[in-house]
């Protein structure tokens, strides 16, 4: 039970966005760290994003009948029920929200709702049923972490803020697409009306490049207001190069699901690496 019940907060993608919002408060702090109020910003943090993971697997519970990835899961599976999984989400959200508000500042506990209700009621329940442009609007949610993070420190929402949120908002549609490209047949068995499986792989790989290409002046924006350094201005805009070119290679590729797969692969590592320069290159160094 116990490992069906970490497993329902989805871990990975805790990890993840704990690294971003980890970043974030590096970023804003400048090397001069609030220990505690660093601590309590993940645990809130990370106890609002595992709320949010397990309504959407409350939520999603028939859907994931349907695919090979999620028939596995708790809920299909009946090793835990609907009420409980449901009392479960209830009570991770009210935990890592009261953490948020009365630990940290009320900003990021404001930030940490929003952020669930979009990944909740606005992805969920709406958009990840109905529309296509599912992705880009519950990336608002997946951006939440590194602002939060950022946040702790000023309490305030000012230039930096948004430049994290935009380099966050910008990654995730061409990073997801890349994985539904590859499982575009079993997002189709189970219903979901997702850019690949309702406007074909083309048009996907198309519609990634511009939010691939805005990363570059997310960067310059970043290096220009004083928050990082030249060294995190070079290498974040050689490797959001890198991607570029390998996604306009994409329009060209005759194995799409090699092509995805090595583009998901360099997404995640961008990622990565960029959060990491940030840690490392900020002006407090």
């Amino acid at each position: 039970m116990f490992k069906d019940l970490v497993a329902l907060t989805k871990p990975k993608i805790i990890r993840l966005n704990l690294f971003a919002a980890f970043g974030g408060f590096w970023v804003a702090s400048q090397w001069h760290i609030d220990i505690w109020l660093l601590i309590w910003m993940l645990i809130g943090s990370a106890l609002t994003m595992a709320s949010a993971c397990v309504f959407n697997n409350y939520l999603d519970r028939d859907f994931d009948t349907k695919m090979a990835r999620t028939q596995d899961r708790a809920l299909p599976q009946g090793r835990l029920t609907p009420p409980f999984v449901l009392a479960y989400a209830f009570l991770l959200g009210l935990a890592g929200l009261a953490v948020l508000f009365l630990l940290v500042n009320p900003l990021t506990g404001w930030l940490g709702l929003l952020g669930m209700f979009v990944y909740v009621v606005v992805y969920t329940m709406w958009l990840k049923r109905s529309s296509t442009w599912s992705t880009s609007i519950g990336g608002i949610s997946g951006a939440m972490p590194p602002v939060i993070g950022y946040c702790a420190v000023t309490a305030t929402v000012d230039e930096g803020a948004w430049i994290l949120f935009a380099l966050l908002f910008l990654w995730q549609p061409a990073h997801f697409w890349s994985l539904a490209i590859r499982r575009r047949e079993e997002y189709r068995a189970a219903g979901f009306p997702l850019l690949p499986v309702v406007k074909g792989v083309t048009r996907t790989k198309w519609q990634m490049l511009p939010y691939i290409f805005l990363l570059l002046p997310a960067s310059i924006l970043f290096y220009k207001y004083g928050y990082v350094g030249i060294y995190f201005l070079i290498l974040s805009l050689v490797l959001g190069t890198l991607w570029l070119i390998h996604a306009v290679a994409g329009l060209r590729a005759k194995d799409d699901e090699k092509w995805a797969k090595t583009d998901f692969f360099i997404s995640i590592n961008y990622l990565m690496v960029v959060f990491l320069l940030m840690i490392l290159d900020t002006n407090g160094v």
